[in-house]
């Protein structure tokens, strides 16, 4: 099974830009469809954003739409997620996971992911 780390969460201002990262090892990584879900206090797991194996498919929460990019390095076995002009309620820890379904392209279920991450916390100040 592949094993992933995430990184790059902080603490900044509304307004700013954070990149994560998601490095994975263990498996090919390109045999994984990829994406970023966030969970805030209280809330439930809600997804982010979607990439497909080969890094040319996305998908994205309407809440981030246009705000924040996803996308994958397949030499480097990481995903990234660049995210600008963050709000308040982008405040969540986020979470990357994986799935190697085969008939999963752009997976955008939680229930569709197999492998997640230990999470980073993003916290944005107003």
């Amino acid at each position: 099974q592949v094993q992933l780390v995430e990184s790059g969460g902080g603490l900044v201002q509304a307004g700013d830009s954070l990149r994560l990262s998601c490095a994975a090892s263990g498996r090919t990584f390109s045999n994984y469809a990829m994406g970023w879900f966030r969970q805030a206090p209280g809330k439930e797991r809600e997804f982010v954003a979607a990439v497909d194996r080969s890094g040319r498919s996305t998908a994205y929460a309407d809440s981030v739409k246009g705000r924040f990019t996803i996308s994958r390095d397949n030499a480097k076995n990481t995903m990234y997620l660049q995210m600008n002009s963050l709000k308040p309620e982008d405040t969540a820890v986020y979470y990357c996971g994986a799935t190697d379904t085969v008939t999963v392209i752009v997976a955008v279920g939680l229930n569709l992911y197999k492998y997640w991450g230990q999470g980073t916390q993003v916290t944005v100040s107003s």
